[in-house]
């Protein structure tokens, strides 16, 4: 059960919460228990769908922002996220289940993918704290600037999500993929 409240209905929803639910509704067909637990924050459901947004956006496609997402909510110890990443990943991003596998080891089967993935993983472990070596690798792999500060605030953003959900213990409503150790 959510240590935090899960709000029911779009209607409960505080009034300045309510338009980016129904939003959120039409675009994904449903409400994610997450979105329902940060809408208690009208503002902090904002922020986040407002950066979602916009890193959706980005240079980096969907796929390796799937790859990300899976790959930091299992270093973080994130069930909440990772379950949805890899229902996700699967069935938007089409990622097949031996790149699932490897993005939660920090990989990917694709060369380039992996070194996006890699760095994701530095990023977190470090604590941002990356040596010139992870920037090296992950610039050789043809990342540029740009979208090596977008692996930064996808890492950011999946941070976010899985914080909440871990803070929240909120009700994981995808299909439960277990974390494989504790974080």
């Amino acid at each position: 059960m959510s240590r935090i409240a899960t709000i029911p209905t779009i209607a409960a929803a505080p009034a300045e919460s309510q338009p980016l639910l129904e939003a959120a509704r039409k675009q994904l067909g449903s409400v994610p228990n997450m979105f329902r637990v940060i809408a208690n924050s009208p503002a902090a459901l904002e922020g986040y769908l407002g950066l979602n947004g916009a890193l959706s956006k980005g240079a980096l496609d969907g796929k390796t922002r799937e790859r990300i997402a899976i790959a930091v909510a299992e270093v973080n110890g994130c069930g909440y996220c990772l379950s949805a990443h890899t229902y996700l990943g699967k069935n938007i991003a089409k990622l097949d289940d031996a790149e699932i596998t490897a993005n939660r080891s920090g990989a990917s089967n694709d060369p380039r993918a992996a070194a996006a993935v890699a760095f994701a993983v530095a990023v977190v472990r470090a604590r941002g704290h990356v040596s010139d070596a992870d920037i090296a690798s992950v610039k050789a792999a043809g990342f540029d600037d740009a979208q090596i500060i977008e692996i930064v605030l996808h890492v950011t953003l999946n941070t976010l999500t899985n914080y909440v959900n871990e803070v929240a213990k909120t009700a994981i409503d995808f299909p439960v993929v277990e974390l494989r150790a504790a974080a």
